[in-house]
């Protein structure tokens, strides 16, 4: 008897406790960070969904804000789509000539391989395009599949379509506006983390081999990851744009997946746009949002388990 009414309390504890003990949590989480976005000098969209229990939270999350180099993620799945498809394989070698190398941009490829000419696998040319946020990579990759339309096409018969890519790294160098025409919503996005890692977009291997180098990503990472545990697993990509003659940056972002204690995905996006804030700031606006998801998704957790 006992024990019986041992299990009806725990009923009745996560029936009416647990979900106020939740609520408050989740009103706590969006005060926090709506005070770092009020905080900030320029525009925040972000989009976080606890793919456990189902939570959300978007603030300006049908806002259009720059992706700057978050648009190689979606380019990553159109290629991976196409190799699914039996267009290309992973392992098949694209010639890359001097000319594809770029000289004023950021390039890894290029620094690796200096005089061009040579024969590199299209898993390679993924890895430095969105691991190390690679602009020539990327552009050779817009033209193996036919342009930024193609991936926009791609990515819009996925019933996504808070998502506008329409121009390549080299185009956004010689023109600075169209960074503004490459945009998402921060509820879009992450609608298309959702998909990649929650759905069959991409088969198996592909999405294996995607999730692998966005957890390999080198660049931001005073971003979502510089506040959290030391070993949590994030897979993502991050977009950043230089300062104007304005002092104005366009764009500071960070989108990806995190690994919650104990399992569970966290989906995170954080756009930051046109902010007069240094990097430095910029960056920490995305991890104090990041780190305020994770704890309340890892503290929910905890409850539940109790």
């Amino acid at each position: 008897m006992r024990l019986y009414k041992n299990y009806i309390l725990q009923i009745l504890f996560v029936t009416f406790v647990f979900p106020a003990i939740t609520f408050s949590q989740l009103d706590s989480q969006r005060t926090n960070i709506k005070n770092i976005i009020n905080n900030t000098n320029g525009s925040v969209g972000t989009a976080i969904f606890n793919l456990e229990n189902g939570d959300t939270l978007t603030f300006n999350g049908e806002a259009h804000f720059p992706m700057q180099s978050v648009y190689k993620f979606p380019l990553a799945l159109a290629v991976l789509n196409e190799i699914d498809k039996g267009a290309f394989s992973l392992e098949q070698k694209i010639y890359v000539s001097k000319n594809d190398l770029l000289p004023n941009t950021w390039s890894p490829l290029r620094d690796k391989y200096p005089n061009g000419n040579v024969d590199i696998a299209i898993s390679e040319l993924l890895t430095y395009t969105v691991s190390q946020s690679d602009n020539n990579g990327c552009d050779i990759l817009f033209r193996l599949i036919g342009g930024p339309a193609k991936v926009n096409e791609y990515v819009h018969s996925l019933g996504i379509e808070g998502i506008n890519i329409v121009s390549t790294e080299e185009e956004m160098h010689k023109d600075g506006t169209l960074q503004y025409k490459n945009w998402t919503t921060p509820k879009a996005m992450g609608q298309l983390l959702i998909k990649f890692v929650k759905e069959s977009i991409i088969s198996t291997k592909s999405k294996d081999f995607l999730w692998d180098v966005m957890a390999s990503t080198v660049t931001g990472k005073g971003r979502i990851k510089g506040l959290l545990p030391e070993g949590t697993i994030v897979a993502h990509k991050t977009g950043s744009s230089g300062m104007d003659e304005n002092g104005l940056a366009a764009a500071t972002n960070d989108v990806g997946i995190i690994k919650l204690p104990g399992g569970g995905d966290l989906v995170v996006v954080v756009l930051v746009s046109d902010c007069k804030d240094d990097e430095k700031t910029r960056d920490k606006i995305i991890a104090d949002i990041a780190r305020l998801a994770w704890e309340s998704s890892s503290n929910q957790k905890k409850i539940l388990e109790k």
